[in-house]
């Protein structure tokens, strides 16, 4: 409260907007009350000066906004405002047809615009009226008819853009609520206006109605209180006139300002600079328009000067526009040559070489045909996928992927490209980026004619095809990939394959810390008295390379916290951090039935691998050597390729104690065979043993 200021530190204008609500209310009592109270004189003009100035006051408003939303009230506005006139109008007609008078304004209005002729008069009122109720009341409630319409119908997509903006990060959780407040506030306000234009309309309605019974009243009441036809035509239809005059100008002008809101689009300025710098910005209109009045005013019969004075002052406007037109080519020379500027500023010795060290934790090179795949008008460049595929990464393993740095490479091929992980070349392909690439997923009817291809990513089969074919395949039953994912796939895979290399310190600090956003105790436990970032470091990367997510970085730093006192053998700490996210292993390789169909190894199979790697109680298993490895792993081969035959993702399910072991040594030649253990498999699961690899002989001597 101490920051709250005083009633005396408040200014003029502080203490009027605080009372506004008062000042409100007691208006809208007057407004009734005009209705149905008779009003001096007096009173009546003062409340007329104010309805005129008041239609003034929000006409300026209005070409000074610059965006309708900014008078959001003014919907509100206008039924006060035609409420108030109507009012007005009652006063003043009980004021002319009892006293034969009604103030001094509409005495006024009615003296000026009629003069000596009635006639005259009469007409010019009428011609207001019909400006007022056949063109500007009923285009601007047709502007904002179709504007409410539009908006309506736009609502939606402006609601998923916020929303893709908001699931891209390129807005926060506020700036999207703001959005869509504005969104919704702009939905309102049209379909307010929409319904207040009726208000306008019906008050010109009105105003005809009652200038006519004012005026056969009056006359009628005149002549029967003794006045003769002429005298009460005169003085009660100068002041029918004055006094439909006085009402028909402030609806004019608060009618027009309904059509400027309507009407007007959205800028950073007011109406009126917004028009001069729209006017103003083709110089060679405005001096072709000179030109033509110019020559308007030579024909025979006109008036020269008007038209001279006229082209005169279009030919000024021309050269002030040219002058502003050369101002903005410069300034845009200008900026563009800061801006290249400020982007590739003259670099030093000292920041060439520092440059030169510099080196892309992950990038791609491709030749110059493939440069227009890098981004393109609908959407569905290179660097759109990389920007979704970052959040799948995320989303799936729960790992940030790097920025993929994408640069044009002369000396690969034209249609080459070569993936590069810390500077060095991990993965390379070629693409046709006109063509399509069609594989035959086991199911096609027929062959197609094509250039014969491998799929980069996966190794199969496929044929590349002209874009007119691309119809025909997916009608025989081919998977028809467009080059740009094609490319993007493949990256995917080696990425995903060379995260255990990408994956930095700085990265993993990352993590932690948002994780002890969510665990604050685990991670203050964990470090740095048990582990340091580095171990940690070496943990994440063993599940990365093993294609275990670390979404759960929680879990993962509880149970590193929880066995770091007994061991700080990294590898030891995997596995037992694997067996602690086995609910996610088995949800990763289970069917859709939450089955886990697997291969298992004959028991005398594992003794031997138990002996192997020194974790075998039985003192008579013999040693094996590298030949018996590598038949072992044939044999997995096999089994796997005989049980994945019918469609099943197969895993290879052992003992935990040589679950690393074998799955160190099955990753050469099976890379995408996961090994999991007994105690990784959540009690819960269906485990479906396919087959036992066993071996035909014993294991030969070391």
């Amino acid at each position: 409260m101490a920051n709250t200021p005083s009633r005396k530190d408040l200014t003029g204008g502080a203490r009027l907007r605080n009372m506004s609500d008062w000042f409100l209310g007691f208006g809208v009592l007057g407004l009734m009350l005009t209705l149905v109270a008779p009003l001096p004189p007096m009173a009546l003009d003062l409340l007329l000066a104010l309805n005129l100035s008041g239609a003034v006051m929000l006409l300026m408003l209005t070409m000074h906004a610059r965006d309708a939303t900014e008078l959001t009230t003014f919907p509100t506005i206008l039924l006060f405002a035609t409420l108030f006139r109507l009012g007005l109008n009652v006063a003043s007609t009980r004021l002319i047809l009892t006293g034969g008078e009604a103030g001094s304004v509409i005495q006024a209005f009615g003296q000026y615009v009629t003069g000596d002729n009635l006639g005259v008069g009469l007409v010019v009122f009428l011609v207001l009226i019909i400006i007022q109720f056949v063109v500007i009341t009923k285009g601007s409630g047709r502007v904002s008819e179709v504007a409410a319409r539009f908006v309506l119908d736009a609502m939606p997509g402006k609601q998923m853009a916020i929303d893709a903006d908001l699931n891209g990060g390129l807005i926060d959780a506020d700036e999207a609520r703001d959005r869509r407040m504005s969104v919704a506030r702009e939905a309102e306000f049209y379909g307010a206006m929409d319904g207040a234009s009726k208000f306008v309309r019906g008050d010109a309605v009105a105003g005809l109605i009652i200038t006519g019974l004012n005026l056969v009243g009056g006359i009628a009441i005149g002549a029967s209180g003794g006045m003769s036809i002429g005298q009460a035509v005169d003085q009660f239809s100068k002041l029918t006139i004055g006094d439909g005059l006085v009402s028909q100008i402030p609806a004019l002008l608060i009618s027009t300002a309904a059509g400027v809101l309507v009407t007007k689009d959205s800028s950073d300025v007011g109406l009126g600079p917004n028009l001069a710098n729209q006017m103003g910005a083709r110089p060679k209109a405005t001096l072709i328009a000179a030109a033509t009045i110019f020559a308007i005013g030579l024909l025979p019969g006109m008036p020269k000067l008007p038209f001279f004075i006229l082209s005169t002052a279009l030919v000024l406007m021309w050269r002030s526009g040219q002058a502003a037109e050369d101002a903005r080519d410069l300034a845009v020379v200008e900026k563009a040559e800061a801006a290249q500027a400020e982007a590739s500023p003259a670099p030093t010795d000292e920041e060439e070489v520092a440059e030169l060290l510099k080196v892309d934790r992950a990038s791609l090179e491709i030749g110059y045909q493939l440069i227009p795949m890098v981004q393109d008008s609908s959407g569905s460049g290179i660097l759109d996928h990389i920007a979704q595929l970052r959040r799948r990464f995320a989303l799936k393993e729960g790992v940030v992927l790097p920025p993929v740095r994408i640069r044009d490479n002369i000396k690969l091929g034209p249609k080459s490209y070569r993936v590069l992980a810390g500077g060095q070349e991990i993965a390379a392909g070629e693409v046709e980026p006109t063509l399509f690439m069609a594989m035959d997923p086991g199911t096609a009817a027929a062959k197609i004619k094509g250039k014969a291809a491998v799929d980069p990513a996966f190794g199969l089969p496929a044929v590349w095809i002209d874009a007119s074919k691309r119809d025909e395949a997916e009608i025989l039953g081919y998977t028809v990939i467009d080059p740009t994912s094609v490319l993007v796939t493949h990256l995917s895979e080696v990425l995903r394959g060379a995260l255990p290399e990408l994956i930095t310190r700085d990265d993993v600090k990352d993590l932690i810390a948002n994780a002890k956003a969510i665990a604050p105790a685990v991670v203050e436990e964990l470090i740095p008295d048990r582990l340091g970032i580095g171990e940690i470091q070496q943990v994440l990367r063993n599940l990365l390379a093993e294609g275990v997510a670390i979404r759960n970085m929680p879990a993962i730093l509880e149970t590193l916290s929880d066995n770091a006192p007994r061991t700080r053998d990294v590898e030891t700490l995997t596995e037992l951090t694997r067996q602690r996210l086995g609910r996610a292993l088995c949800e990763q390789y289970a069917d859709s039935n939450g089955t886990i169909h697997a291969i298992t190894l004959d028991p005398s199979i594992e003794a031997q691998l138990a002996a192997a790697v020194g974790r075998s109680n039985d003192p008579d298993a013999s040693t094996i050597g590298p030949a018996y490895l590598t038949r072992l792993v044939e044999e997995i081969g096999q089994s796997l390729g005989l049980a994945s035959q019918s469609g099943k993702n197969v895993v290879v399910l052992v003992r935990s104690g040589i679950r690393r072991f074998l799955a160190e040594l099955v990753r050469s030649s099976l890379p995408k065979t996961a090994v999991l253990s007994f105690n990784e498999v959540v009690p819960a699961r269906s485990v479906d043993t396919v087959s036992v690899v066993r071996m035909k002989e014993s294991a030969p001597a070391a």
